[in-house]
């Protein structure tokens, strides 16, 4: 761990050849030599991960999907939350990913929750509707983004939440309040997290104040590390109205 784990991840995010004919392909060339130090590094990176999961309404036997949701550290951010769920499922398309949790769950004895392989642009629970939606530094990895939106509008319970951390870069003349970033902003970190297909988008914020009734929206700069530079994330939490 340490400074070794990060060389790691440093070193497969500078020179892993992302390929595959899929975006489930893709993910996988891409995480496979990282899943084990996925985390440690991560907690630098993906700033607001603990505002926003803190922040959600979780109701007393209610059901939960995290989607793109990885190695499950989302569940671990739930706290003693997680014992009210029925079920919580993590759905990923990267099977290395989804391994790391897997160990997570049986390491904490986690009987209500479990992980799907899928795709979040189609998936459909199979229980019925959710109380509680969660994408945590996935939307910007999601190439029809909108349209895994729209899934996660429809498996809402009406009145059911959802909440959205993620990187992002703003409109060039946004709505007020919203902030406005520089033309640096909007340049680099397109740019940057490009390398990775992480894609910050001017629209995330836009569509889902549009689609859900705002509860909570933050508008941050967070560390990177090894950089000298903030990059900017949103912390959204909204309603099925």
């Amino acid at each position: 761990m340490g400074l070794t784990s990060d060389l790691r991840v440093l070193y497969n995010l500078a020179f892993t050849r992302v390929r595959g004919a899929t975006h489930g392909e893709r993910l996988e060339t891409f995480y496979r030599a990282q899943a084990g130090d996925y985390d440690a590094f991560r907690r630098r990176l993906l700033h607001g991960r603990e505002e926003m999961m803190a922040a959600l309404d979780v109701p007393e036997g209610g059901k939960m999907l995290d989607v793109g949701g990885g190695t499950g550290y989302n569940a671990e951010l739930l706290g003693d939350r997680l014992a009210r769920l029925q079920s919580l499922r993590i759905i990923d398309l990267c099977p290395s990913l989804l391994a790391t949790a897997d160990e997570r769950i049986r390491g904490n004895g986690w009987a209500n929750v479990q992980t799907t392989l899928a795709d979040a642009t189609t998936y459909e629970p199979p229980d019925g509707p959710v109380d509680v939606v969660t994408f945590s530094y996935s939307l910007t990895m999601i190439p029809n983004w909108f349209q895994a939106l729209e899934r996660a509008y429809t498996a809402l319970k009406l009145g059911g939440m959802i909440g959205v951390v993620d990187f992002y870069v703003s409109r060039k003349w946004p709505a007020p309040p919203m902030r406005r970033h520089s033309n640096f902003q909007r340049f680099f970190w397109p740019t940057w997290f490009g390398h990775d297909n992480v894609f910050p988008s001017p629209d995330h914020l836009p569509w889902l104040q549009s689609r859900f009734q705002t509860v909570k929206r933050d508008e941050c700069l967070g560390k990177v590390p090894y950089l000298m530079l903030k990059a900017p994330y949103y912390i959204f939490l909204g309603r099925k109205a």
